[in-house]
């Protein structure tokens, strides 16, 4: 998977994994790490899917309706490619902190579902919930930040909460941060989620 590896000044921080909105690339959430933690070594994904020649995680059949089957197969690629890049890298495969935006959100959502130690947490910036009808795995000690927009036409309220809601269910410690936006990420909620970090580590 093309990316980029920035290694940090603190070993025992978390290595952050950046994963971007559809039509985005490995630059985008750099600015967005800084502001998360200027410290940390950051990993940072470019999607391995085109749509209509935008950058994806994995493929939709329409908006808001996940091709599950390829969302499945891109998850198991994301989280095989994790591995091999801490060890190609040396930082600590059990100690990754994803943050992603949209697309990006959704597919780190989507290895918390799928895959128990994949990610010590997340930041999710409008996520969907990846799937339904799956027994989650024990996410007990997983640190979960949601940031949500009121009025996102992408992602309706419910979704967040429903996202919430299943991550609990999971034993994640979810917290759910609200904008009075739309899907866009702002710098509020940029705030929001630099402030919950630093709370949490």
């Amino acid at each position: 998977m093309k990316h980029i590896f920035n290694k940090g000044k603190g070993a025992e921080k978390p290595t952050l994994l950046l994963l971007h909105g559809t039509g985005g690339n490995e630059l985008d959430l750099l600015p967005l790490a800084g502001m998360i933690d200027d410290e940390a070594s950051v990993l940072s994904v470019r999607g391995n899917v085109l749509e209509n020649g935008m950058p994806r995680f994995f493929r939709r059949l329409a908006e808001g309706v996940f091709d599950e089957e390829d969302l499945i197969f891109r998850t198991k690629e994301l989280n095989d490619f994790l591995d091999e890049a801490a060890g190609k890298y040396g930082f600590d495969r059990n100690n990754v902190m994803a943050i992603g935006y949209s697309n990006g959100a959704n597919i780190a959502a989507s290895l918390l579902f799928h895959y128990p130690n994949a990610l010590k947490g997340a930041i999710l910036h409008h996520p969907m919930v990846p799937r339904r009808g799956i027994d989650l795995p024990d996410l007990t000690g997983t640190s979960v930040f949601i940031a949500a927009g009121t009025n996102d036409p992408i992602c309706p309220p419910q979704e967040s909460e429903e996202l919430q809601s299943l991550l609990e269910k999971a034993g994640a410690d979810a917290d759910l941060h609200w904008e009075d936006k739309g899907h866009q990420l702002t710098q509020q909620e940029a705030e929001a989620a630099a402030k919950w970090y630093q709370e949490r580590l």
